[in-house]
């Protein structure tokens, strides 16, 4: 069994340690670090309860690289198996509160959000562009909110397929881990 690969520049979810801090980042710098929690799922799979483990990190440019695993879970709180997954960057733009969100999701839907900070730890966004490969959700547009409450980071998704109504499709509560 081989050592783990060490990168030459690597990411960090701590302020404390790994690269300076781009002042680019002081808009989105409270999402920084790893979070877990649950979240509920509503989708023509029917809705559903996940469990959640989000990364924001950065290696001293100005965005923060994004991460998210979810898992299935029963409504008693057995884990199921794999669910959503998305990667992604979150690129504040500008002198001011503007913010870019790029995610890349598993399912093959690749959405670009702009938006802004609403206040000094929550952030509104709406897709810009949406684009999927042919077998993906035909996801047309969606918002995010995100917002750190009493500590806890809680967003919400609602996405719109073809071309209905946006509907709520995820959201979270999720505690800092580091």
């Amino acid at each position: 069994m081989s050592a783990p690969t060490e990168l030459p520049v690597p990411d960090t979810v701590d302020v404390r340690s790994g690269p300076e801090v781009s002042d680019q980042l002081l808009s989105v710098l409270p999402l920084l670090g790893e979070w877990h929690g649950e979240g509920q799922a509503a989708g023509t799979g029917g809705d559903h309860r996940f469990g959640q483990w989000v990364r924001f990190s950065h290696d001293g440019r100005g965005f923060l690289a994004y991460d998210s695993r979810t898992w299935r879970l029963t409504d008693d709180g057995k884990i199921v198996g794999p669910d959503v997954r998305e990667t992604g960057f979150w690129r504040p733009r500008g002198d001011g509160d503007d913010v870019e969100l790029i995610v890349a999701g598993a399912d093959g839907v690749l959405e670009i959000y702009v938006g802004a900070a609403r206040t000094t730890t929550s952030w509104e966004l709406a897709t810009d562009v949406v684009a999927r490969t042919p077998d993906a959700p035909e996801v047309t547009r969606a918002v995010r909110l995100y917002g750190i409450v009493e500590g806890a980071l809680m967003y919400a998704v609602d996405r719109a397929v073809g071309g209905g109504e946006l509907r709520p499709t995820m959201s979270a509560r999720l505690e800092r881990i580091r």
